[in-house]
């Protein structure tokens, strides 16, 4: 009678426990759109996001084995509810990170694209964005691009490929351009280091950055270049 009474109370208190880390977790990913979907930067799901999936995963598997040898047999099952959300985050970000190109091949396609002319490095940004579909005609001033597709317009500005550092004037001077003419958003191409007020300038205004992980998926090089940005 009392063994019963235990085990009754032993298992009420693995569902409370359950419910609440597992169930509001998984409510608030329903209900949140996609589009608005934010978190602090600092918090653990935002930083297990930004780091390799398999790390989610082994967490996941530590709560499960650490739960294994503290919970009675019986309530192995409840242990896989502890990890639930860490093997959703691992999905998630896997998700995030299945184009993320190697090291490797972002530095052999820096090195390729360094070694260009003007004239064979906006081909092949033209050439990406047609391939996206999008209308892309030349402009002059601080973008080299207008981008359109549907109602959408970009402006994107790709001249500073080959600069080691970009600061905030050519960014100011995009933006200015982007608010003359309309556009929904301005891209910036920035292959080398980006100051902390450059960042925050672009974070603030429709501007963003495309650094060197971002260009190398956008591009195909020519197949000599191609083989050795594998």
């Amino acid at each position: 009678m009392r063994l019963a009474f235990v085990d009754n109370l032993l298992e009420q208190r693995v569902l409370r426990a359950v419910s609440l880390r597992v169930f509001p977790f998984l409510v608030f990913l329903a209900k949140r759109d996609p589009v608005q979907f934010k978190m602090s930067e600092n918090s653990l799901f935002a930083y297990l996001l930004r780091s390799p999936w398999w790390i989610s995963m082994a967490v996941a598997l530590a709560l499960v084995l650490l739960a294994r040898f503290v919970l009675p047999e019986e309530y192995a099952f409840y242990a896989l509810s502890f990890a639930l959300p860490f093997v959703i985050t691992a999905a998630m970000a896997a998700w995030k990170q299945r184009d993320v190109p190697s090291e490797a091949r972002v530095e052999a396609t820096l090195e390729a694209v360094s070694a260009m002319s003007w004239r064979d490095f906006s081909a092949l940004v033209e050439q990406a964005y047609q391939r996206d579909g999008y209308a892309v005609t030349r402009c002059v001033g601080a973008a080299d691009f207008t981008l359109v597709k549907g109602n959408r317009t970009v402006l994107l500005c790709a001249k500073r490929w080959k600069a080691a550092s970009h600061g905030l004037e050519p960014l100011r001077e995009l933006d200015s351009q982007r608010r003359a003419q309309e556009a929904n958003e301005a891209i910036y191409i920035a292959a080398g280091t980006v100051t902390d007020n450059a960042r925050r300038f672009a974070a603030e205004h429709r501007v963003r950055l495309m650094e060197s992980a971002e260009l190398t998926r956008l591009l195909r090089l020519p197949k000599r270049a191609g083989k050795a940005a594998k």
